[in-house]
């Protein structure tokens, strides 16, 4: 009886398994699959290995041409047995298992083969086996460390996020939820409504090719975040005398029928083709990245957000509404407004769900946040070893 490779019996869990498990297996299996090679001879195995691999491949190759009794069933056996034999002649002596090879080329040393031939030859072989199945270990070892790093590697970008958010929570639970938030949310939505309505206005005067400037200026300014139009039809607002109408009049022209709409502009198939096809994104430019959202950004960001918003507004709306973005700007950076208190209350008030509070409250976020930090190191020492390759 030939010794037999017995796998790690961990794959049925492996589910279970954490990454920062999962590969500290791998690791242990590869080092167990090592020490059974060196146990067995180290490169001694590899040579055996080797021997096995050919001798079962010539097997394979022959089986259905050498066995029959046709003339080149004759000739496919005596390739064979030729070839088998200087296989078996050219191993060292001292090869592991080389008993196996020489009882192989026994069982096909026939002047006739049969598939049970074949069948008893790689029985023979069989005691050789072991030292095949130990290098496939080894190999499918090195490819479980290879997976294992992979998955760890991506928890371990994971872990930034989740400890994010465990901090974030931290920070919203020593939040005066009693604060007077309604100083800051008041002014915001004042503004928010005087923006909106100026745009609309700003849509319903001003040409297409007016509006279209306005958002290619945008490009320049991160915080004013408008989506730019296809270049097809920025190019036509442009340079096409239909560029002058208002955006609300060149959607109203795309569903006339072609023959009225001769009485407004030079070309109706060239405003269908490229009005009609952009509806939804000429619907959709209105006054959304000029408002300040709910709960307002941190101090810091919300002064550089209002900074790049003034000129926009400025071009839009009337200086009243401008006025209303430079005093929600101000209270960013006024020390007696109290701005952080006020922002991280809102931002605790309109985060924080029922459990979120129950977690912070009895000390379980906390707890959390400590055992994946704990992850995160233990992950990134884990990463940082020299695996084998």
């Amino acid at each position: 009886m030939s010794e037999r490779v017995h796998h790690s019996g961990t794959d049925a869990s492996l589910d279970e398994q954490t990454p920062l498990e999962a590969l500290e297996a791998a690791r242990d299996r590869f080092s167990r699959a090592e020490e059974r090679i060196e146990d067995h001879g180290g490169e001694a195995v590899t040579d055996a290995a080797e021997a096995y691999r050919d001798a079962t491949d010539l097997l394979e190759d022959y089986v259905d041409r050498a066995t029959g009794t046709g003339r080149e069933n004759f000739q496919a056996y005596i390739e064979l047995e030729g070839k088998f034999d200087s296989l078996v002649t050219s191993l060292p002596d001292d090869l592991k298992g080389r008993e196996a090879f020489e009882a192989a080329l026994d069982a096909i040393d026939k002047r006739r083969l049969s598939e049970s031939d074949f069948e008893r030859a790689h029985e023979a072989l069989e005691p050789a086996a072991q030292y095949a199945e130990l290098l496939e270990e080894r190999e499918t070892a090195r490819e479980a460390i290879d997976d294992a790093r992979t998955a760890a590697a991506k928890r371990y970008r994971e872990l930034d996020d989740e400890i994010a958010d465990h901090e974030r929570l931290l920070e919203l639970a020593n939040a005066d939820l009693e604060a007077p938030v309604e100083e800051l949310r008041e002014p915001i939505e004042a503004y928010n409504e005087a923006i909106d309505a100026a745009f609309q206005e700003f849509r319903l005067e001003a040409s297409a090719r007016e509006v279209f400037a306005l958002l290619d200026r945008s490009r320049w300014y991160p915080f004013v975040d408008y989506q730019q139009p296809p270049d097809d039809l920025a190019a036509y607002v442009r340079d096409d005398p239909a560029g002058e109408y208002t955006i609300p009049e060149l959607l109203e022209y795309a569903n006339y029928s072609r023959s009225k709409l001769d009485h407004y502009v030079a070309s109706a198939d060239e405003l269908k083709r490229r009005v009609a096809t952009q509806q939804t994104f000429l619907d959709g430019i209105d006054a959304e990245p000029l408002t300040i959202e709910w709960p307002p950004d941190e101090a810091g960001t919300l002064r550089r957000r209002t900074r790049e918003m003034r000129p926009f507004v400025a071009r839009v709306a009337d200086e009243e509404c401008v006025a209303a973005l430079r005093s929600i700007r101000r209270l960013a950076t006024d020390p007696e407004f109290d701005y952080d208190r006020l922002q991280t209350a809102a931002q605790a008030v309109a985060q924080l769900t029922p459990a979120e509070r129950e977690r912070l409250a009895d000390g379980r976020v906390a707890d959390e946040l400590e055992a994946l930090r704990t992850e995160r190191e233990r992950l990134e020492a884990a990463l940082e070893i020299d695996d084998p390759v």
